[in-house]
């Protein structure tokens, strides 16, 4: 069948925005059909310190039998090239990988070849969106760390490709797995109220860059619902409260004074919950070890979908003066931004 250039877009389109629906969802996700999935592990961006850290627990002597004989074998150290903070990390971390006997390659593509799975660790959201679509093209399983990507268009975006290539990813926080959370029975939180830096970055939305920590910690507690949120905005904090849809009240607070720290306090039918101390980054390594095993992702694209969503309404907030927004708004419009792409 031959289809004009104009034809081949709407059926582009059409595709995109099926797959968006769908992962606003929490209908049955695909899963690979890989039986035979490799344990060489590959990682984009050496600019954060999560991909020392991923590298060391994998690549040790004696590595957790819970890591399944993963090793990081190859790097692409790119990564963020304009914001500081982050480029000025690369030649340090890429001298610390090598020493753990992993190659450094020179393009996404050279590293696609000689890996099984990857580790997306750019700390630079924009890129993730290009990134992974190599990824995904080449038929690899890939985790995005934080932020999943620098708008909430190109996070609908990702999830619609990840979908047409039916290759589950995933996206996450090591906060997810604070000290607490593990004991929480979901149906019985009634609130929650969290905390965490959010520490603001020019090239991200506010809290895309930092603040997502304590928000992802809000909503392993809370689950998804929330239906509209208000923001209070100074110099050094943030509060953000979020109403569900069934009634109950969910905040975050995030701060850029003081010591940096994480936590907060869930309130349950039975008592309060105190969450923390940060507890590492073990316990996210082995869901994600567990998840490329098995291609069974544990947080659905519609909860990650959402996180994202509330930080661009409490954005939206802000530059409304602090007046209510509502979630469905910045989606739909998010998800008319993602089908262009």
């Amino acid at each position: 069948m031959n289809l004009s250039i104009q034809d081949r877009r709407l059926f582009l389109r059409k595709t995109i925005v099926g797959s968006v629906a769908l992962c606003l969802t929490d209908s049955v996700w695909p899963i690979g059909v890989k039986s035979d999935q490799g344990k060489r592990v590959g990682i984009i961006g050496l600019d954060t310190s999560h991909s020392v850290a991923f590298t060391k627990a994998l690549n040790a002597a004696e590595a957790s039998s819970e890591y399944g004989g993963y090793k990081v074998v190859a790097a692409y150290p790119y990564g963020s090239k304009d914001i500081e903070s982050s480029t000025k990390r690369i030649p340090g971390y890429t001298d610390e990988v090598k020493k753990l006997n992993v190659t450094i390659v020179d393009s996404i593509g050279e590293l696609l070849k000689k890996v099984d799975v990857v580790l997306l660790e750019t700390n630079d959201g924009r890129l993730h969106l290009d990134q992974v679509t190599q990824v995904l093209k080449a038929g690899k399983r890939v985790f995005i760390d934080k932020p999943i990507a620098a708008s909430l268009a190109d996070v609908v975006a990702i999830f619609a490709l990840s979908k047409t290539y039916a290759i589950p990813i995933f996206s996450a926080s090591s906060l997810r797995y604070i000290k607490g959370i593990e004991g929480i029975d979901k149906s019985q939180v009634l609130g929650a109220d969290t905390f965490s830096p959010a520490v603001l970055e020019k090239t991200h939305p506010d809290f895309f860059w930092y603040g997502i920590h304590g928000v992802e910690t809000l909503y392993t507690v809370m689950g998804t619902g929330c239906r509209q949120v208000i923001r209070i905005h100074s110099e050094d904090t943030d509060i953000v409260v979020g109403t569900w849809a069934d009634g109950r009240i969910g905040t975050f607070r995030g701060t850029r004074a003081g010591k940096h720290d994480y936590g907060g306090t869930v309130f349950t039918k039975t008592g309060n919950v105190t969450l923390g101390p940060y507890g590492g980054y073990e316990p996210l390594l082995k869901e994600i070890i567990t998840y490329f095993e098995t291609g069974k992702t544990p947080v659905t694209p519609a909860e990650t979908i959402e996180i994202f969503a509330f930080m661009e309404a409490a954005d939206e907030s802000k530059r409304r003066g602090g007046t209510a927004v509502n979630l469905d708004e910045v989606i739909e419009k998010a998800k008319k931004k993602a089908s262009v792409k």
